[in-house]
C-alpha cells in the first residue's frame, strides 16, 4: 500500500512539472535543439527569420526547413512580411513552404500609382546570383515538395533594359513537387521543371521578363492550371519593349502527356514554343491556352507525332511591325490541331505553316478576323496583303471555320504535300489561292457575299 502511494506521488509531481512546461528537454529553452513541431508544423519566425526587408534570412528558412525534414515531413509556415535573400533555398523531399496567402496575389504598384506594392502578405526578396542565368534556382522543389501562398520579388531589378539575368525563381524536379497560388512578380526567369513527372502548376501569376516557364524530360503527365503571365511589373515602358523582342512566355522541350488549362501570356517575342531537345518533343492537350500581343504567339519547331492539340483558345496581336498567331516550321514532324479557337488581329498573317512529310496542321471550327492589318505596312503596299493561312509545306486541313474579312483568306503553296479546305464560311468572297502540285480537296466553302462556288471535289 505504501509503494502505491509513492508511485502516485512521483506520477503526480511530473503531471504538474510537465504542465509547467518543466522536466520536457524540448521545452527547455535550450538553443542546441531545434524548435518543436505541433502536428506536422514549423514556422520560421522561431528559426530566426526576421521579416524586415533586409535580414537575411536564408539561413534561418533552411533551418525550419530542414527540422521539417527531419521531422518526416510536414509544413513550414511564413507569417506575413517582406523576407529578404541572399542565398538559395531547397525545399526538401515531402516538405511544404507555406505563405499566407491563398490565392495568387497580385501586385501592381510599381507599375500604377496608388496601387498595391510588394508590401504585404508573405514576398520573399531573393538578391543572389544577379548577373547570370546559371547556378541553383532561387527555390528548388524535389519529390512531393510544395510552395504555396507566397509573391517572389527581386527588389534589385531596375526598370531600364536589359533586365539583370538571374538563375531561375523556381526548378521544380522528381515526381509529384507543386507551386500553388504564388506570383512571379518581376523575375528575370520563372520556372524550370526538369527530370520528374506528374508536376503540378496551379495559380502562378506574375511577369518573369526573359523565359516564363521552361520545361523539358517531363516524363509523365504535367499540369499546368491557371498560369498567366501579365504586365504587373511594368508595361509600355523601354523594358516592356526588351521583354517582347527577347522573352518567351512558355518553352516545351519533351514532355510526355503534357497538360495545360486556361494560361495566358501577354508582351513576348513567343508565347508558347516547342521545341526539339536531347531528350525528345512534346504532345499534350493544351485547353485555354491563349497569348495576346506576342511576334508569334505559337511556336513549333517540331512535336510528337501524334502531336499537340490546342482547343478554346484565343490569340490576338496588338499591331506589332512583324507578326503572326502561329508559326509551324519546316522541321516540324507532328500533328499540330486547332479547336474552336479564335484568331484576330491586327496582324501579318494568322498562320505560316511548313512541316516534314507526315507534319500535319488542322483547323476545325476556328474563326480568323483581321489578319493583314498590320498598320504599320507602307499604304502602297497594302494592296499585296498575306492571305491569313498561307501553307508551304507539310500538309493541311481546314474544316468548318469562318473567316470574317475581305482578304485572301488560304494560300496553297507548291511543295504542299496535300490539303483538305471543306465547308468553311467566308464573310466576303471565296479567295482560296492554290499552286499545288499534289491533291487537293475543295468543297462545300460557303461565302456570304458574292457568288458561291460550284462543288470542285478532289482536284
Amino acid at each position: 500500500m505504501r509503494l502505491r502511494c509513492i508511485c502516485v506521488l512521483v506520477i503526480s509531481i511530473f503531471v504538474v512539472f510537465g504542465s509547467l512546461g518543466y522536466g520536457a528537454e524540448a521545452k527547455s529553452g535550450s538553443n542546441s535543439q531545434a524548435p518543436c513541431s505541433s502536428a506536422g508544423s514549423w514556422n520560421v519566425m522561431d528559426f530566426g527569420a526576421v521579416a524586415d526587408g533586409t535580414t537575411d534570412n536564408t539561413e534561418a528558412f533552411m533551418k525550419a526547413l530542414k527540422a521539417a525534414e527531419q521531422g518526416r515531413g510536414g509544413v513550414v509556415h511564413v507569417p506575413t512580411g517582406r523576407y529578404s535573400f541572399s542565398g538559395s533555398l531547397a525545399i526538401p523531399k515531402d516538405v511544404t513552404l507555406k505563405g499566407v496567402f491563398e490565392w495568387a496575389p497580385s501586385h501592381t504598384g510599381v507599375r500604377d500609382k496608388g496601387a498595391p506594392l510588394p508590401e504585404y502578405g508573405t514576398v520573399l526578396m531573393p538578391h543572389g546570383g544577379a548577373g547570370s542565368e546559371e547556378g541553383p534556382a532561387f527555390i528548388t522543389l524535389v519529390t512531393n515538395s510544395v510552395l504555396q501562398g507566397v509573391c517572389v520579388y527581386y527588389p534589385d531589378q531596375g526598370l531600364e533594359p536589359p533586365p539583370t539575368p538571374y538563375p531561375y525563381a523556381i526548378s521544380m524536379g522528381g515526381d509529384n513537387p507543386a507551386v500553388l497560388d504564388v506570383e512571379l512578380l518581376n523575375p528575370y526567369n520563372g520556372i524550370q521543371i526538369t527530370r520528374g513527372g506528374r508536376e503540378l502548376v496551379r495559380n502562378v501569376y506574375g511577369q518573369p521578363l526573359h523565359i516564363g516557364l521552361f520545361l523539358d524530360e517531363a516524363y509523365d503527365c504535367c499540369r499546368l492550371e491557371n498560369v498567366h503571365w501579365n504586365p504587373w511589373w511594368t508595361f509600355d515602358s523601354p523594358m516592356s519593349r526588351w521583354q517582347l523582342d527577347n522573352g518567351v512566355g512558355f518553352i516545351f522541350g519533351r514532355s510526355d502527356g503534357q497538360y495545360a488549362l486556361n494560361t495566358f501570356c501577354f508582351n513576348y517575342n513567343i508565347g508558347y514554343h516547342f521545341i526539339r531537345t536531347k531528350a525528345g518533343v512534346t504532345y499534350g492537350n493544351f485547353s485555354g491556352a491563349n497569348a495576346e500581343m506576342c511576334h508569334a504567339c505559337i511556336r513549333v519547331e517540331d512535336c510528337c507525332t501524334w502531336g499537340i492539340l490546342f482547343s478554346n483558345g484565343g490569340y490576338a496581336l496588338l499591331d506589332p511591325p512583324v507578326s503572326m498567331m502561329v508559326r509551324v516550321e519546316e522541321s516540324n514532324h507532328g500533328t499540330v490541331r486547332f479547336s474552336n479557337c479564335a484568331f484576330w488581329g491586327p496582324t501579318d498573317r494568322c498562320a505560316l505553316i511548313e512541316g516534314q512529310e507526315g507534319g500535319m496542321v488542322s483547323f476545325a471550327n476556328c474563326t480568323f478576323a483581321e489578319w493583314a492589318e498590320n498598320r504599320k505596312m507602307p499604304v502602297k503596299e497594302r494592296k499585296r496583303r498575306d492571305p491569313c493561312i498561307a501553307a508551304l509545306s507539310g500538309a493541311l486541313m481546314v474544316r468548318g471555320c469562318e473567316f470574317r474579312d475581305n482578304k485572301p483568306q488560304i494560300y496553297l503553296g507548291p511543295k504542299l504535300q496535300g490539303a483538305i479546305v471543306t465547308d468553311n464560311i467566308t464573310h466576303f468572297p471565296l479567295d482560296i489561292r492554290s499552286e499545288m502540285k499534289k491533291k487537293l480537296i475543295l468543297d462545300n466553302n460557303l461565302p456570304l457575299r458574292g457568288k458561291v462556288p460550284p462543288p470542285r471535289g478532289e482536284e
